[in-house]
């Protein structure tokens, strides 16, 4: 029996150690993204503005997400500090995700678009590609509970089988 409390402790602390992994890596993840929902149609654009320095990334990503889609009804642009269309893109699903390059240091937007009259609540975010560390954070995070859920199991089947040895 005390080798099933030591597996489950020690799963819990794993459990409890991938879950503040995990929200400290999702908060280093979005750091330096720039959000916005609102609604979009014929009549009104969302944009969302963010700062980009060339210096520290040279690949930048947009992500579009419709609450209601429709096909061929949004489309969404970047533009770079200068104003110039970088990247667009016609919104074919529920949520679409693209790069685009940052060549210059600066204000770049985000404009979500819609050729109808009526109205679609949209989601939006850019910001720079994240760059490995980042991303493995992200996935050490999502092993360790992972493993702390299977050594909970582990234990579980443990206590199972030695109940079922001393009956």
């Amino acid at each position: 029996m005390q080798k099933a409390g030591i597996i489950l402790i020690a799963s819990g602390a794993l459990i409890v150690i991938g879950l503040i992994l995990l929200a400290v890596g999702n908060q280093i993840l979005l750091d330096g993204v720039f959000q916005g929902n609102g609604v979009v149609s014929s009549n009104q654009d969302l944009v969302i503005v963010g700062d980009f320095d060339s210096d520290k990334s040279s690949v930048g990503v947009f992500a579009v997400q419709v609450m209601e889609f429709k096909e061929n009804m949004i489309s969404a642009k970047v533009l770079d500090p200068f104003d110039n269309k970088i990247a667009s893109k016609n919104i074919d699903s529920e949520t679409i995700e693209e790069g685009f390059d940052i060549r210059d240091s600066g204000l770049y937007k985000l404009i979500i678009q819609s050729n109808s009259n009526e109205e679609f609540q949209v989601f939006g975010a850019i910001g720079p590609l994240p760059d490995a560390g980042k991303k493995f954070l992200s996935f050490v995070s999502a092993y360790v509970l992972i493993i702390g859920m299977v050594g909970l199991t582990g234990s579980a089947v443990y206590r199972v089988k030695n109940k079922k040895k001393s009956i």
